[in-house]
C-alpha cells in the first residue's frame, strides 16, 4: 500500500538543522505513527511522503514556509513577572501555555530581568531548514474512528 490521504503511516526518522546536528530522532523508540492528510506531521515532509511505500528510504529537506515557518518578531514579547503567579524561579528555556485569543499557545521564556519575562511564541524551530532522513516502516487505511479523531490510535499512535 502506498501512503495517500487517510492513511495510517509509521516512520523511524531523523531530524537535523542545517549544521547538521540531530535535534529529533525516532531511533531506539517506537517509530512515529501519524494520519496522512491530517496535518499531524510538517507540511513539506508529508508532500514528499505522498506514493512513498513500506522500505522505502528517503531524505527531504524543508525549508521554514514548509516546516514550522518563518521566525515572527511579533510573537516576542515582555510579560511582566506578576503574571507569573505561583512560579517563583523563572528560567532561561522554560516553556508555558500562554493565553491567546486563538486559544493556548506555548511559549518559551528567552530572557528574564527583575520585573519581567521575555517570551517567545515562535516554534523552536521556526525559520529552520528542516533535513529529515525518515524510512517508511508501515502503512495501513484508517479507521473511521482515527479519521473522526483527526490522529493515528494504537501502537505509536494515541491511545485513548
Amino acid at each position: 500500500m502506498q501512503i495517500a490521504e487517510n492513511t495510517i503511516v509509521q516512520i523511524h526518522y531523523t531530524l537535523k538543522n542545517a549544521a547538521g546536528d540531530v535535534v529529533d530522532t525516532s531511533a531506539g523508540q517506537e517509530p512515529l505513527a501519524y494520519l496522512h492528510g491530517g496535518g499531524n506531521i510538517v507540511e513539506g515532509l508529508e508532500s514528499a511522503l505522498v506514493g512513498k511505500a513500506v522500505g522505502d528510504k528517503l531524505d527531504v529537506t524543508v525549508e521554514p514556509e514548509r516546516g514550522y515557518g518563518e521566525r515572527r518578531e511579533d510573537l516576542v514579547q515582555d510579560v511582566e513577572r506578576s503574571n507569573f503567579v505561583g512560579v517563583e524561579d523563572i528560567e532561561v528555556g522554560m516553556q508555558f501555555l500562554a493565553q491567546t485569543p486563538w486559544g493556548e499557545q506555548p511559549v518559551t521564556v528567552i530572557a528574564v530581568a527583575d520585573d519581567s519575562v521575555q517570551l517567545d511564541g515562535n516554534h523552536p524551530l521556526a525559520g529552520e531548514t528542516l533535513n529529515f532522513s525518515v524510512e517508511v516502516v508501515d502503512v495501513r487505511q484508517a479507521s473511521e474512528e482515527e479519521l473522526q479523531h483527526g490522529h493515528a490510535h494504537g501502537e505509536g499512535g494515541h491511545h485513548h
